[in-house]
């Protein structure tokens, strides 16, 4: 079994694969689609960060394809509706890098309130700007949280510890952690915040979430921060209100547009600003965080394919495998309509296998049941099962 990893996932990943057994195959960067139609072929594990890009022709392609492993948090850079018609699974690493993730954007904050970024660059530059104009405490200060995730709920816990008072805005019911507040609408957060800290997905409805309206509403002074998705944001919009002076700083992790390699070149019209962060998307990419996700991910992948566990796929039905030994298992995916399962249990009724275990859940336009008999499954059986018009795929293995 072959496995492609691209984008420079930490090599943890590589090893836990090797000592499962399979062929590992590893590229620096991202590749384009006309470049993975000439890799997949023979590939069944692809693992992929953020700017490889897993579209409906790249999946009907790949078919030797089983899964496709997400080395971070974000899925939006593949189909995973058409992954899940094809029986792909898609997993991704949705805890691993919060933590860095919210560091970062702490150390922003205070950086962006000393007005740091300028100050180091005329020390380089020759110059002693000992001066407080504009610097302050973030003590006392108001944070605003768009999208009170994992990211957003632990990044309310820190900010509390170093005095902010934190407001949030989401569009789901979450609950507030300590002592932060929960505001009706996106309007009244940024009427209200000092720093406004972007952590929603990448779902096309966030995209052009802040545009030059949105900016207007901030208050004066306020500074804005974004390590979710680069689309999210209007460049052109933030740079306006920084040149203005209506805002007093960003910091800026995503783009809408990023290289996809190395020392590729890279551009953007908030390059040169004063008090203006930038970085190369580098908000879950600490070697604390690299390390996790690649072993997370990687054994999510050896999982679903060694016993047919797909807890915290994104998107099939999520089963968790038990693991007794000496049984005959069977993965079965399919269309999500009545009687599929009676059917199943009378296929199996009539070949006199015994079921030992049965695991079962549906997912919008799919069902997933794993199944452990006393006995082998004979071919007749099995050709039965993969031919009826609901299966999406079947496999087997002996346990």
């Amino acid at each position: 079994m072959k496995v492609l990893l691209l984008e420079n996932i930490h090599p943890v990943a590589t090893e836990a694969f090797r000592r499962a057994g399979f062929e590992v195959e590893v590229r620096a960067g991202s590749l384009s689609e006309a470049e993975l139609l000439d890799q997949l072929p023979g590939v069944s594990l692809l693992g992929i960060r953020s700017n490889t890009k897993v579209t409906p022709r790249l999946l009907e392609a790949g078919k030797d394809l089983l899964a496709v492993g997400c080395f971070c948090i974000g899925t939006n850079q593949v189909d995973v509706a058409d992954a899940a018609d094809r029986g792909v699974a898609v997993f991704n690493a949705p805890f691993s890098n919060t933590r860095s993730v919210v560091e970062l954007v702490v150390g922003e904050i205070v950086a962006l309130a000393r007005r740091l970024p300028e100050k180091t660059q005329r020390m380089h530059e020759g110059i002693w700007d000992k001066s407080a104009k504009g610097s302050h405490e973030v003590r006392g200060r108001t944070l605003g949280i768009v999208g009170y995730g994992n990211i957003g709920t632990q990044l309310s816990n820190v900010a509390e510890a170093i005095g902010l008072r934190v407001i949030f805005y989401d569009t789901a019911d979450r609950l507030a952690h300590g002592n932060a507040r929960r505001v009706g609408s996106l309007d009244e957060l940024l009427a209200a915040a000092d720093v406004v800290s972007i952590h929603v997905d990448g779902r096309p409805g966030n995209a052009g979430l802040f545009g030059a309206d949105q900016f207007a509403m901030m208050k004066p002074g306020a500074v804005f921060i974004n390590a979710s998705r680069g689309m999210v944001v209007d460049e052109a919009a933030l740079r306006d209100h920084i040149l203005s002076g209506h805002l007093s700083g960003a910091a800026i992790d995503v783009f809408p547009a990023e290289p996809k390699a190395q020392g590729d070149p890279f551009d953007s019209p908030l390059r040169g600003l004063h008090n203006v962060i930038l970085t190369p998307h580098v908000g879950g990419s600490t070697q604390e965080a690299q390390e996790e996700i690649g072993h997370f991910v990687a054994n999510k992948l050896i999982g679903f394919v060694t016993t047919g566990g797909t807890a915290l796929s994104v998107n099939l039905p999520e089963v968790v495998t038990p693991q007794p030994q000496g049984v005959f298992r069977t993965g079965y995916l399919h269309a999500n309509v009545p009687g599929v399962l009676a059917g199943i249990n009378r296929l199996l009724a009539e070949a006199g296998v015994n079921v030992v275990g049965q695991s079962l859940s549906t997912r919008d336009d799919h069902g997933y049941v794993v199944t452990d008999t006393d006995g082998v499954l004979t071919d007749a059986t099995l050709s039965a099962l993969r031919q009826s018009p609901h299966t999406v795929w079947l496999r087997s293995w002996t346990r």
